[in-house]
């Protein structure tokens, strides 16, 4: 091999290789010298400095590696391992190199630069190598040998390039620390900067290269900030020539110079020390796009979120503020637009900007002054501490502005503010205080007179003061205290809006009217006149007549549509409707393959004005039960800011106002009900106020509301006898526009006032230390005994009767909703409560159904209630059987719904299973007072009847079964007494009849029955108790003879005409049919019946086989099982 002469020389021409290391030439394969170099890589691993004697000896290895034969190899192998002993050469040689030619030196080092690019591969076999490599030539700093050499700029940005381009996310700490090392040295030891290395550290910052290795950026973002007390005169320097000397060709980043501030700012703004006073000189420059671009530089550095460059540089800092002057209109609006993010990062600034903004806000351009208000309200909604009064009242101003554009953008930002602020209370009372002028000010704007402006209050109102999207309780709850709350003018301005809006219904109305009518000339030009009325009440006029054409046109085609907008417009229509019905009728307008759709816009505009966002029946009773608790002193009236006087005076002051715009929304027994109180109120405002709405909206009283009628005509002479003049006045008009006939009895409507008085007045209490509900259970018992006539004087008509009947039950049931009255309830009481589900008039049957169905659903009233289903097998009115079929399906399905849904329910499963009505079921039909004699054939089918009503219901499906658990309850029943009575021999033996005949059905019902029961049930003690280790007698086998006669013949129908009775109603009671009473009358809380009782029926059954399997005898008993065949 040829050596160069300088290793010759040096090593008299001999090459001394470690021990075991053959000599290593190019006759050999790539393999062996591979094989070799690691042995040498070995050796030089293991020398330090102070091997003086292996130094001199290996010096001819070290020149020998440095030929080209070892540099320019194809093999990278052989490559990394000749670099890794050249950088342990430059460590055991340090500080001097054993190579003493400069052009050796720089192709040394350019090979170990391109060696290290191997680094980029964390996962090759040969990356450890790599690694070692790197942290040899950093931790020696091998490269600061270069500096001695002329061109040693070149190798320095060959390892800059390198090592930026090879660092990844897969390198760990140590990888990207040594890299600091090694580059940080260079710079921080060097004699300065040149703009070529520079410019390799100052690429990685642009957004392209930034975005394209993010490592290489905080590779770099490290280094500056490491070096900055050496680096920032370099970046002076090119910043100088580029911004002041406007030499653009010293560098290729001269285009991003911007951007490199900005990135540079954001790492330590020391770099930019003596740039910015440069920055200074550029935003007074002659070019409004170069100052436009030092305006949104300057905007990102002053609004970064910690900058504290507007306290450091002032100078700076106020020569920006000037160009909120600028000449240049795109100047200004960038400085409008960088002041909301200085607000939000800078609040100690905002009193700077707020003249500024002041100006700016009367700017005669439209989109800056649209911009100064997005900026205070994006402000605003961040943190309304960010905004003074000042800049709210530059928002507030704009309201009025010349441009629509304008106006919008400042009332939609008011309104947000609103809805954040006052309505969701996001920074509590002290921010919603401070604009609480907002909602005053947005009706104001109602008295304008551009239809825009009144359309985009009417869809503020909507949205954010009063969200229609809310349920109904809490978006009264919003109206109501806003009402309260709002000044006169404001309030005149809401009460225009409700009154607009009615009138374009009633106009749509008319038109749909027309549309009903025979088409003829006449007709056809009073459709033109409302098109042209109802075109005025839209945005637009001229083009909304071409629209309100083309829609009439397509409504006189489609008939579908037409009876959707009939329905949008009806009094009746509920605020869910309104939502279907507008949905409806834009998907029929809407055109998929039209982008844009005037027309559907202008019928959106339309539908947005007539539909019944907010006020249903629904929501007017919402009201007035918020009405009510004003009343009461149980409302939120002074966390809401107002008094409870104010509260109900203002309530009162909407309901009347809602009472003229929608009175077919009062038309509610329960919303009247309410009204009803406010009239016995001292207030006499109050009082005549609530006189006015049923003026308003009673017209259908006396022909619906029989029950308000009767209790609205007493108050109302009342008030015409003994109330101020204007309740007088009042009074007397509201009874000529509701009433035909005004002769009523009102002491008899008087006591179905007073037990309704009575029952809430017990409720509101909600505990029984005076007894008083005793004695109220006690009075209603009585009035069910007596069948409503107290005195039995038989002066009262049969009709009122029936509703002393029903509302003694309502109430009775009413109490039992309430756990402290439920405890009271005696067994005896609640049979006679249950009773009037088989009352002789049909109204009252039928609405303590509804009302028993109603509180069950709720899961308000106890299951025990439940059972009082089972008598309804009796009902001789088929649509009323089925309808207690359906509740009975309704109430199990809830139940079973709700304990799937709450898991911590098991330990309150008694109260919930639905198969815990039978132990009440067979207790309550035990005391029927149809059921006398336990032996005789009709009464048990009867009995028979009521069982399978229920049970055929709970059996539908056999759910963990069931079937067994119901059998294992009935026969634990028949191991107690009748709590009721239980030393009655016959109640007992009534009691264990009804368990034998409800066995049966569940026998016949269910073949799975007679497994295991998962559970031992649990039998109330309010109605059971236990034996007293007696044998039970086996005189129920007598009846099995009648219970399976039952199944030979057909059941008869339940419709077949029984004996009159107050417990079971006659077939023809389907109105209020009168049943001559009793001559004998049970004491009043007994549970006799009340009713003619049937003569006893011979017993024809024929006999059967009776297999009695006798099981252990227990504690509790006796237990039997009869298998009927």
């Amino acid at each position: 091999m040829d050596f160069p002469q300088q290793q010759r020389a040096a090593g008299d021409g001999k090459v001394v290789y470690p021990p075991g290391v053959k000599e290593i030439t190019d006759k050999i394969s790539n393999d062996e010298v591979v094989k070799r170099l690691k042995m040498v890589v070995k050796t030089y691993m293991d020398m330090d400095q102070d091997s003086e004697e292996e130094k001199q000896q290996y010096l001819g290895l070290a020149l020998h590696l440095a030929s080209d034969f070892f540099l320019r190899n194809p093999n990278k192998d052989v490559r990394l391992l000749v670099a890794c002993c050249l950088a342990d050469i430059f460590r055991i040689y340090a500080p001097e190199a054993p190579y003493t030619s400069h052009d050796k030196l720089k192709e040394i080092f350019l090979f170990i630069t391109r060696q290290l690019k191997g680094l980029e591969d964390t996962k090759s076999p040969q990356f450890n190598r790599y690694f070692y490599l790197l942290e040899n030539l950093a931790w020696v700093k091998s490269y600061n040998i270069c500096f001695e050499l002329e061109d040693c700029n070149e190798i320095f940005i060959q390892l800059f390039k390198t090592l930026f381009s090879v660092i990844n996310n897969s390198h760990n700490q140590k990888v990207q620390l040594h890299m600091m090392d090694l580059m940080s040295s260079i710079i921080m030891e060097g004699d300065g900067v040149t703009q070529e290395l520079l410019d390799t550290i100052l690429i990685n910052l642009i957004p392209a290269h930034k975005n394209l290795n993010k490592q290489a950026y905080d590779l770099a973002k490290t280094l500056l900030k490491r070096t900055v007390q050496t680096i920032e005169s370099c970046i002076a320097n090119f910043f100088n020539q580029v911004l002041v000397m406007g030499k653009s060709s010293v560098s290729d980043l001269s285009e991003h110079v911007f951007d490199l501030i900005q990135e540079l700012f954001a790492i330590d703004p020391m770099l930019l020390t003596s740039v910015m006073p440069q920055l200074e000189f550029k935003l007074k420059s002659n070019d409004g796009e170069e100052r436009l671009a030092v305006v949104r530089l300057l905007a990102k550095l002053f609004g970064a979120k910690d900058s504290e460059l507007a306290s450091q540089n002032r100078p700076l800092w106020q020569c920006f503020l000037g160009r909120f002057n600028d000449i240049h209109v795109p100047v200004r609006l960038e400085c409008v637009k960088f002041a909301s993010h200085c607000l939000m990062n800078h609040p100690d600034l905002a009193r700077d900007l707020t003249e500024y903004l002041k100006v700016r806000s009367h700017d005669p351009e439209e989109a800056i002054r649209h911009d100064v208000i997005v900026t205070i309200i994006n402000a605003g909604k961040k943190d309304l501490n960010l905004v003074n009064d000042q800049l709210l009242g530059f928002v507030r101003e704009r309201t009025l502005d010349k441009r629509w554009r304008v106006r919008k953008e400042a009332m939609m930002g008011l309104a947000q503010l609103y809805k954040k602020y006052c309505l969701h209370h996001e920074a509590g009372k002290d921010s919603a205080f401070k604009i609480s002028w907002i909602k005053d000010k947005l009706l104001h704007i109602y008295y304008q007179n551009s239809i825009d402006d009144k359309l985009l209050v009417e869809k503020i109102f909507a949205q954010y003061m009063v969200p229609h999207n809310l349920d109904t309780e809490e978006k009264m709850k919003c109206l109501y205290y806003l009402y309260a709350c709002l000044d006169t003018n404001a309030v005149k301005a809401l009460n225009e809006m409700w009154k607009c809006q009615n009138t374009l219904r009633a106009l749509v109305k008319e038109l749909l009217d027309l549309h009903k009518l025979p088409v003829s000339e006449a007709n056809n030009s009073a459709m033109l006149g409302k098109l042209m009325n109802i075109a005025k009440n839209l945005p637009d006029a001229g083009k909304a007549q071409d629209f309100m054409k083309k829609f009439n046109q397509v409504l006189g085609e489609d008939e579908k549509l037409r009876g959707q907008l009939e329905m949008l417009i009806s009094p009746t229509c509920s605020c869910k409707q309104a939502e279907i019905c507008v949905r409806e009728i834009t998907r029929k307008l809407t055109f998929p393959k039209q982008p844009t759709n005037p027309f559907l816009e202008m019928v959106k505009f339309l539908l947005e004005r007539i539909a019944p966002v907010h006020i249903d029946s629904e929501a007017i009773s919402a009201l007035v039960k918020l009405l009510n608790k004003s009343i009461e002193g149980t409302a939120d009236d002074d966390e809401e800011g107002v008094t409870p006087d104010t509260a109900i005076r203002a309530g009162l002051e909407l309901l009347k106002v809602l009472s003229f715009t929608h009175p077919t929304a009062f038309h509610s027994a329960e919303t009247y009900e309410s009204l009803l109180q406010c009239l016995k109120m001292e207030d006499d405002k109050v009082a005549e106020a609530a006189i006015q709405i049923f003026r308003n909206t009673g017209q259908k009283i006396e022909a619906e509301l029989p029950q308000i009628r009767s209790t609205l005509i007493p108050i109302l002479h009342q008030k015409a006898k003994r109330g101020t003049p204007h309740q007088a006045k009042q009074a007397v008009n509201c009874i000529h526009a509701i009433f035909n006939n005004k002769e009523v009895q009102l002491a008899q409507i008087f006591e179905v006032q007073a037990i309704k008085l009575l029952v809430r007045w017990l409720l509101g209490m909600k505990n029984n230390q005076s007894k008083s509900a005793n004695s109220t259970l006690r009075l209603l018992s009585a009035m069910l005994v007596s069948e409503g006539d107290l005195t039995e004087q038989k002066k009262i008509s049969k009709s009122d009767m029936s509703r002393l009947r029903l509302a003694a039950g309502g109430a009775i049931m009413k109490l039992a909703q309430e756990p402290c009255y439920h405890d009271i309830i005696t067994p005896e009481q609640f049979q006679l409560c249950g009773l009037v589900i088989n009352d002789e008039c049909y109204q009252v049957r039928q609405i303590f159904a509804q009302k028993l169905h109603l509180a069950l659903v709720k899961l308000a009233l106890p299951l025990e209630y439940l059972a009082v289903f089972a008598l309804c097998a009796k009902d001789p009115v088929k649509e009323r059987r089925a309808h207690a079929r359906q509740c009975l399906l309704k109430n199990i399905s809830v139940r079973r719904e709700y304990i799937k849904q709450n898991a911590t329910t098991q330990d309150k499963m008694v109260s919930l299973l639905p198969e815990y009505v039978v132990p009440y079921m067979i207790h309550l039909l035990a005391h029927d007072p149809d059921f006398t004699k336990p032996q005789e054939y009709d009464q048990l089918k009867d009995i028979k009847e009521c069982l399978w009503f229920m049970l055929e219901v709970l059996m539908t499906k056999n759910e963990n079964n069931s079937h067994a658990f119901l059998r294992k309850m009935v026969e634990n029943i028949k191991q107690t007494k009748d709590a009721q009575s239980p030393d009655d021999a016959k109640a007992n033996e009534k009691l264990y009849v009804v368990c034998d005949v409800a066995l049966f059905v569940i026998a016949n019902k269910s073949t799975a029955c007679h497994l295991d029961s998962p559970k031992d049930p649990i039998l109330p003690s309010k109605f059971f108790v236990a034996q007293d280790k007696v044998k039970i007698c086996l005189f129920f086998i007598a009846n099995c003879n009648i219970i399976l006669h039952m199944t030979a013949q057909n059941t008869a129908s339940t419709d077949a005409s029984p004996a009159k009775r107050r417990g079971r109603p006659p077939k023809s009671a389907t109105g209020t049919a009168v049943v001559e009473k009793d001559k004998s009358v049970a004491a009043a809380g007994g549970g006799a019946g009340r009713g003619k009782k049937r003569p006893a029926e011979p017993n024809t059954a024929e006999s059967i086989d009776i297999k009695v399997s006798k099981q252990q005898q227990n504690d509790e008993g006796t237990k039997r099982q009869i298998d009927l065949r």
